[in-house]
């Protein structure tokens, strides 16, 4: 995301230079001489109106990105409704905040928890019962312990993600509720209520129970007893929209300078399939500052804001559905949604009767989706609700050290565990260094700009980014760091350490150099053989050692073809998650056959080259080579069990 600072900076300008033309921008009665103190703005629809202008069509235009919408609301009131740049871009058509629809993505699941907290009031779901008891299938027992309710609402089930059938572009790949639940059950990697690990699933398997205990199809349900009451008039979960309904919905885009997408379907739809105008948005927010207002009871409402499940103290917590995320020593729940095109989020300020909504129609540049969104919040907050935050600071020595504690790799504890998907963790495996001065340098956290963050430790085992409100809290058990968490995602995703045997830190440059190794070795067989013809040289070795020469040869060029394979096959997969619907079955059994002979047969054939050339007197280059073949093929062999690439199954 480089080169966004500057434009965000700009954007800054810009809203300064419209307050300015304010009139209550210069109300003497709100200027404290000689004072640092923060000041606030009057939270009224003029001068937010005029920070909106002087930032949103600013960052769309500049991050590339088509249309947004905010919806600000205030004690039970929309404060005000705005739509920036195009749903439409080819037409030209406008987003308008009460008509155009957006795709809300995991903005969703607080409809589903909303509907489940509305079955705890009327006494047909408790919240701590095995779920086993409300099902027509069974979540298999694992660690001792049922998952309950609580659990599936604070992320805390211990599903391992699953992407199998979860979206698609055809209405016909999306299958009733009860089929999209059963037919992958995911593994549970961590004992439930132990350790947030975000699950589409597991909010999916509160919306089946919802549709059961209550006797309505989901769907219908969260139309007849949220949406009709909030008067969301123009709001759906369904993935076959209402007919008057499939004309309003915004066109999705990876740039605003480029072709619209298809319309994302979701499999999981109560956790992700919801479509909504930004006005219904701030209706729902309204119901739910309201103290649950037409949706709840204010006893069930407060318990549903109130409840809240810390991972690691202080950083944010887990509410039932919302998560925290507190700011300018305010309280604030949230929850964001991200499709591969749309990227929304609403905030509730309970304490001060607040919210805003805001949506966009595109990822933009370098995603700057994300940092638009943030700043959005970050900038609301400090303009109506500014804050001197104070931290306290550790001694420079201390500081040190509990860095040194942090390096590491670490993996996300939502995760792909049990498929040939884990592999990706080579890749995406979380690195925590140091900087030059010693300090943390962690490459999961970047700043804006997509530099690293400049960490400053203002507590032990918490730190402070010195450029915004972003916090790093660490748990450390006997003197070791057993996971960490930023504010921005701690209520529902931790970082762990990942076992050394499976730790990027060294496979991931090992494969590197297995790579290189095999295909100079796979190479230097028709080199070789060409050098021999030019200079009529016959080669001095026994037919065993011929043999083993090409057999090791042979399976050095299988071991990068099948590599490559697996490249294209994942490339392709996650390229159009259209494709995880079965289409590619194929060639991953084909891959899955093959792996195992392949990589057995290039350390079978290694061991016989290098038994040979060491038994009948090889040169050192040769003797040293055969060495290295088997360890490169002992490589590959370790990374295709680890990650499962030597597997029998099409789930994942």
């Amino acid at each position: 995301m480089r080169g966004l600072c500057g434009w965000i900076g700009m954007a800054m300008l810009a809203w300064a230079g419209q307050a300015m033309a304010q009139p209550d921008a210069v109300d003497a009665s709100r200027v404290t001489p000689q004072s640092s103190r923060p000041v606030a703005h009057i939270l009224d629809k003029s001068d937010v109106d005029a920070w909106l202008d002087g930032y949103m069509p600013y960052a769309l235009q500049r991050g590339d990105a088509a249309g947004a919408v905010v919806v600000v609301v205030k004690d039970g009131k929309i404060l005000t409704k705005r739509g920036f740049g195009y749903a439409d871009v080819a037409t030209r058509r406008p987003v308008d905040p009460d008509m155009t629809l957006f795709r809300q993505a995991s903005i969703s699941k607080l409809i589903t928890w909303t509907a489940v907290m509305q079955m705890v009031e009327r006494g047909k779901i408790d919240l701590d019962r095995d779920v086993n008891a409300y099902l027509d299938f069974k979540i298999p027992d694992r660690f001792g312990k049922p998952v309950t309710m609580r659990n599936l609402m604070t992320h805390r089930g211990g599903f391992e993600e699953v992407q199998r059938g979860l979206n698609s572009y055809d209405i016909k790949d999306v299958p009733p509720l009860d089929i999209a639940l059963k037919r992958q059950i995911p593994i549970r990697i961590f004992p439930p209520g132990t350790t947030p690990a975000y699950s589409n699933y597991g909010t999916t398997l509160a919306a089946y129970i919802v549709q059961r205990v209550s006797g309505e199809p989901f769907d219908a349900y969260a139309q007849r007893h949220i949406f009709t009451p909030a008067g969301m008039v123009r709001s759906s979960l369904s993935q076959r929209l209402p007919i008057d309904l499939q004309s309003l919905v915004a066109n999705g885009y990876g740039r605003g300078s480029g072709k619209p997408t298809r319309l994302e379907l979701n499999s999981f739809w109560p956790a992700g399939g919801m479509s909504a105008s930004g006005v219904d948005m701030g209706r729902f927010m309204i119901a739910h500052l309201d103290h649950g207002g037409v949706l709840l009871r204010p006893e069930t409402a407060r318990h549903m804001h109130d409840t809240i499940l810390k991972a690691i103290p202080p950083l944010n917590g887990m509410a039932l559905g919302f998560y925290e995320q507190n700011i300018n020593g305010r309280r604030a729940l949230s929850h964001a949604g991200d499709t591969l095109t749309f990227h929304s989020q609403l905030w509730l300020l309970p304490d001060d009767n607040v919210g805003i909504y805001m949506s966009m129609n595109a990822a933009g540049t370098d995603k700057v989706s994300g940092p638009i969104r943030s700043y959005l919040f970050d900038a609301f907050a400090d303009r109506y609700f500014p804050f001197d935050q104070k931290d306290g600071r550790v001694d420079a020595a201390t500081a040190k050290a509990h860095a040194r504690m942090m390096v590491g790799t670490y993996n996300k504890t939502r995760r792909l565990e049990n498929s040939f998907l884990k592999a990706m963790e080579l890749s995406s495996q979380i690195k925590v260094g140091l900087d030059a001065q010693g300090g943390l340098l962690v490459k999961a956290a970047p700043g804006l700009a997509g530099q690293p963050r400049t960490w400053i430790e203002i507590a032990p085992f918490v730190w402070r980014d010195s450029m915004s409100k972003t916090r790093l809290a660490a748990q450390v058990e006997n003197g070791k760091v057993v996971r960490f968490g930023l504010d921005s995602s701690s209520p529902y995703l931790l970082f762990e350490p990942a076992p050394w045997y499976l730790s990027s830190a060294w496979l991931t440059p090992a494969l590197l150099i297995s790579l290189v190794t095999l295909f100079l070795t796979a190479l230097s067989w028709p080199i070789v053989a060409l050098v021999r013809r030019r200079y009529g040289v016959q080669p001095m070795l026994t037919i065993a050692q011929w043999r083993a020469y090409r057999s090791t040869r042979c399976f050095a060029g299988l071991a990068i073809a099948l590599l490559v394979c697996w490249l294209w096959f994942s490339s392709v997969l996650l390229g159009d998650f259209s494709s995880m619907n079965g289409e590619l079955d194929w060639a991953l059994i084909a891959l899955q056959v093959a792996t195992p002979l392949v990589l057995t047969g290039l350390f079978g054939a290694a061991l016989w080259n290098a038994g040979l050339t060491w038994r009948r007197g090889g040169g050192r280059f040769a003797k040293g080579w055969s060495l290295v073949l088997i360890v490169n093929a002992v490589i590959l062999l370790w990374i295709a069990i680890g990650f499962h690439l030597i597997g029998f199954s099409v789930n994942f």
